[in-house]
């Protein structure tokens, strides 16, 4: 049975802040004796939908905030990260996998996302992507 927390914080949308996310996840992580791989898969997902909040949807504006949020639901570890941007339609990206996007210099969040997340939703426009990892025997 997993220890129910939770945590929310809000910050700028400044690059220097997916590093201190970064903190979070690792705290996270070793409060739950994750292991090596789910800890990679979560720091990894977790800083590209940060990293997309901050580059993508308030577009490294510090007046505007990310919304960091992470609990545990049964026996999962939800993460959920909220921007202040226009929004945007996930399904309409492009896939980073077509010969004519692999080249491309942007793209693969997404893609990286929903490969290393076991669910991943996305709401309010694109504006709120909830990361799901199942954890068990934790």
């Amino acid at each position: 049975m997993m220890i129910t927390e939770t945590r929310s914080v809000s910050f700028p949308s400044v690059k220097e802040n997916i590093a201190l996310v970064g903190k979070y996840v690792d705290e996270i992580c070793e409060f739950y004796n994750i292991g090596d791989e789910n800890y990679g898969n979560i720091l990894i997902a977790v800083t590209e939908a940060v990293s997309n909040a901050i580059y993508h949807g308030n577009r490294l504006n510090p007046d505007k905030d990310v919304r960091f949020h992470y609990e545990t639901k049964e026996n999962n570890l939800c993460f959920v990260i909220e921007d202040e941007g226009r929004g945007y339609n996930p399904e309409t990206l492009p896939d980073p996998t077509d010969p004519e996007n692999v080249e491309s210099p942007n793209g693969r969040g997404v893609f990286l996302m929903r490969k290393l997340t076991d669910d991943i939703r996305f709401e309010n426009e694109g504006k709120r992507v909830e990361l799901y990892f199942r954890i068990v025997n934790q």
